[in-house]
């Protein structure tokens, strides 16, 4: 199985792509994981936010496959405690999923354009969290995941 998180926009902050770096590092021991960042939008300070989101969502289908398994990664999707979040990329693997997409959207969300090529939404939080905090949660709950999995000793309950 192949993991993707695509994000709109870049990180600038050392210490985020640090520890981002640090999962994606670990992670390449379990899964095929990348994380694909697409450029923010140029002049989007001309734009209303439904401009911006039809934008982005143009951006975001054109790098999704008929066949992607799409969870946006939304405030308001269902809510894993960590061992079930392994249990469902488990049940994912078990299904022969081949590819696995998790988005996170621009600063005011999706378009529903998005919405509706999804196959299902997943919240890390009920708290609001920066766009680019969220890559390095999402990573490091991946990794734990996955640690979950092979039964280490990562994740203590």
């Amino acid at each position: 199985m192949k993991i993707t998180l695509l994000c709109i926009g870049k990180t600038d902050d050392t210490y985020l792509i640090e520890g981002i770096d640090k999962y994606v590092k670990r992670l390449k021991y379990y899964v095929n994981f990348n994380i694909l960042v697409i450029p923010d939008i140029k002049n989007s300070k001309n734009l209303s936010e439904e401009q911006q989101k039809d934008k982005e969502a143009g951006l975001i289908l054109k790098q999704l496959q008929p066949q992607d398994m799409v969870i946006l990664l939304d405030e308001f999707g269902k809510e894993f405690r960590s061992l079930e979040f392994s249990a469902y990329l488990e049940k994912m693997m078990i299904n022969s999923v081949q590819h696995m997409v998790f988005i996170i959207g621009g600063p005011y969300g999706f378009d529903q354009k998005v919405y509706d090529r999804a196959n299902s939404k997943m919240s890390l939080s009920k708290m609001t969290f920066s766009h680019q905090m969220i890559r390095l949660f999402f990573t490091e709950q991946l990794y734990r995941a996955f640690s979950i999995m092979k039964g280490e000793p990562y994740h203590h309950e």
